[in-house]
């Protein structure tokens, strides 16, 4: 995602005024190679303008950040060292805990298990399979115990450490804050140098046209130019606005430095819309014009590759998202994200119809995780929910779906899950950042109280090492943190926008670059404001390898008037699934995100419902399902006839009717028996249909 750091890709795309040489380089007509000249004259002179109103720091202030950043960094080596020792305590109790519970508790249980096998058994082969696993626990048991007894002894022994422990983290920590704040007082004082530069807007229009030329470069500017006097045009423009160039700056830039591309897209929205002018839909094209100003590779189902497009195409991500706003489909705290955050929502590699799905499915499946108040778990949740962890059913993809419908189907684990939760989060107009870590795979997303990690560690165990610039989950962080303070954050991007121009390396903590001396005071800038936000932790790292065990859903509400069954003209009948009498299993009732209730239900759910039927006679039942898997399977059962089971249909998460059963009804007051037949995983029931057959 985007850095504080603006980068310089150095990339060049096919043009069609250049040609291409052997080894694939573009090579400048005449008037493309005068044209680099004139941008490269331009940025020089800048580069000497900026350079010449810069305030010197003397040595001996830099010098003295340089010592309290290593005094710093030592104590910090040695705060973590005396918690790692702390963490002996906790840890050496874990796997007392462990020990009796999971593995001795756990071999008892198999065993008070094998003892009741062999009690039944009624052949030899069945006693001596018995024996056999009754065996196997009692041995796994005796290692348990071995294990208990050692671990209980080192735990015991770290115990009396830990008094020592303790007063080492107690100096340590001392040692922290007082390093720390050597480093503050070090880097204040060279920061009150830099204000004149930093805390006004005086040289933010060379700043910004500097820094725009330098990311870009005066050859790949050349190169879009080239393409036609359109493409120039398009450049002048962009060189001749400070204002355009100051926000895509602060939005964090064009994709590897693509500023023509941003540009021709801008223009290309601007010329599809006319509400993309102002406002919060002003800010969405912008952030579609600056993420895909670098095509973003298109996923499509299997069957469909070859045929389908391999690139998003960004004028039209853009009109998705902006009709999707207009008809209210996208997350109330869409309006107000700024250009940066919009960029973390546009960049899905889905296609617009499936991410429109994704919108439909939810809200016709189970729209408790649209409505849901905590935005930690909103949407996202039904990854928890309704994604089967495991590998064991990926072989059952079909070609026909898209990777994102296969996985709310066939489920996966850690990446197909995170994947899954990305996208979700993205339908509906979320902010959303990937994250990798040790062996695993997961997601962070916006809420309105600050970013939070789900299905995994928090940011400090996380990274993204597929941008322009590999990124720890820590630097991540502290970049949201810092851009909520607007004004105070302007001091950052000025230092970051010097730190270019300069040729400063750049603080990056994933490649463990502490950087120049204008990127350590963005840095150290982005710090102070981030003390201000507090921050939140990972969300369902237990759950980051499997589903919830138990899904506990509360039931919405249900009125007299929600159970009401319709009477129709031709005398039919329409049963809400709410309306239901004593019920068994798993069941709760919601409310639909376009109104109405409807029933998520688990297998092993039975329920009778009662009515009154008109006449006397057969019906066709059918049912109303939604459903995101295959397989499951309903009884019916009407009066003294036997039950009738059938399949539900895959619905891909959206409303369809079930097949037509026939059954028989006697006039006045009857019940019909539902039940979802154990085994089966989550069907949304919204009524039941009984046509009569005339």
């Amino acid at each position: 995602m985007r850095l504080l750091m603006l980068v310089v890709a150095g990339m060049c795309g096919g043009l069609s005024a250049g040609w291409a040489a052997k080894d694939g380089a573009v090579v400048l007509s005449d008037g493309g190679k005068v044209l680099e000249a004139r941008y490269s004259a331009m940025l020089e002179a800048l580069k000497n303008e900026v350079a010449g109103a810069l305030p010197v720091v003397s040595r001996e202030k830099q010098a003295a950040l340089e010592k309290a950043g290593e005094d710093f960094r030592k104590a910090e080596a040695e705060a973590a060292a005396a918690q790692d020792l702390l963490g002996k305590v906790n840890g050496a109790k874990g796997l007392v805990e462990h020990a009796k519970g999971k593995w001795i508790g756990g071999a008892e249980r198999e065993i008070a298990a094998a003892e009741e096998a062999l009690k039944k058994a009624k052949t030899d082969a069945e006693r001596e399979a018995a024996r056999k696993e009754l065996a196997k626990w009692q041995a796994n048991k005796e290692d348990g115990l071995k294990a208990l007894k050692e671990r209980q002894a080192a735990y015991e022994q770290a115990k009396a450490e830990e008094p020592k422990w303790l007063k080492a983290h107690e100096a340590a920590q001392g040692a922290l804050e007082r390093a720390r704040a050597g480093e503050r007082a070090a880097a204040n004082a060279i920061l009150a140098e830099l204000a004149t530069v930093l805390g006004t807007d005086r040289l933010d229009a060379k700043l910004v046209k500097c820094v725009v030329l330098t990311a870009a470069t005066p050859r790949g500017l050349a190169e879009f130019a080239e393409q036609g006097k359109e493409e120039e045009a398009m450049v002048e423009r962009l060189l001749g606005d400070v204002g355009m160039m100051r926000e895509m700056l602060i939005a964090g830039g064009a994709r590897f430095g693509k500023y023509g591309e941003a540009m021709r897209i801008y223009a290309g929205i601007q010329k599809a819309t006319d509400r993309a002018r102002e406002g919060a839909l002003q800010r969405l094209a912008l952030a579609t014009s600056l993420e895909h100003a670098t095509p973003i590779e298109q996923t499509a189902a299997a069957e469909q590759k070859g045929s389908a497009a391999a690139v998003v195409d960004p004028v039209k991500r853009y009109l998705h998202y902006e009709k999707a706003f207009l008809a209210g489909e996208l997350d109330p705290a869409f309006k107000g994200f700024t250009t940066w955050e919009y960029r973390m929502v546009v960049n899905c590699d889905a296609p617009d119809e499936i991410l429109a799905w994704g919108r439909e499915m939810l809200r016709a499946y189970r729209p408790d995780h649209v409505s849901m108040p905590d935005y930690g778990w909103r949407y996202v949740s039904a990854v928890r929910t309704e994604v089967p962890y495991g590998s064991q059913n990926v072989k059952d993809d079909l070609p026909s779906l898209h990777q994102y419908q296969n996985i709310i189907m066939n489920g996966g684990v850690c990446g197909r899950r995170a994947f899954f939760g990305r996208f979700i989060l993205r339908s509906f107009g979320i902010p959303t950042w990937g994250v990798t870590q040790h062996k695993h795979a997961a997601l962070s997303h916006w809420t309105p109280k600050g970013w939070v990690v789900n299905l995994g560690a928090g940011f400090q165990a996380s990274w993204w090492d597929k941008e322009e610039v590999p990124m720890s989950g820590t630097q991540f962080l502290l970049e949201t943190q810092a851009r909520k303070h607007e004004r105070e954050f302007m001091r950052v991007l000025r230092a970051q926008w010097v730190s270019r121009i300069v040729g400063e390396a750049g603080y990056n903590e994933r490649r463990k670059i502490a950087g120049g001396l204008w990127s350590r005071m963005a840095h150290f800038q982005s710090v102070v404001l981030s003390e201000k936000e507090v921050v939140l932790g990972p969300l369902g790292q237990e759950l980051a390898e499997a589903n919830e065990k138990e899904q506990k859903v509360a039931s919405a509400p249900v009125s007299d008037g929600d159970r009401k069954v319709e009477v129709r003209k031709d005398g039919g009948l329409v049963i809400p699934a709410v309306a239901h009498g004593k019920a068994v299993g798993k069941a709760s009732a919601m409310r639909g995100v376009s109104g109405g209730m409807q029933l998520h239900c688990l297998g092993g759910f039975k329920a009778p419902y009662e009515i009154d039927v008109p006449r006397g006679g057969k019906y066709v039942l059918t049912v109303r399902v939604a459903t995101v898997q295959t397989g499951q399977k309903v009884r019916i059962k009407a009066g003294a006839q036997d039950a009738m089971e059938f399949a539900v249909p895959y619905t891909m998460g959206l409303w369809k009717e079930t097949e037509g059963i026939e059954i028989l009804l006697e006039k006045g007051r009857q019940v019909l028996d539902f039940e979802l037949v154990a085994g089966s995983r989550g069907v949304s029931v919204k009524d039941f249909t009984l046509v009569p057959v005339r």
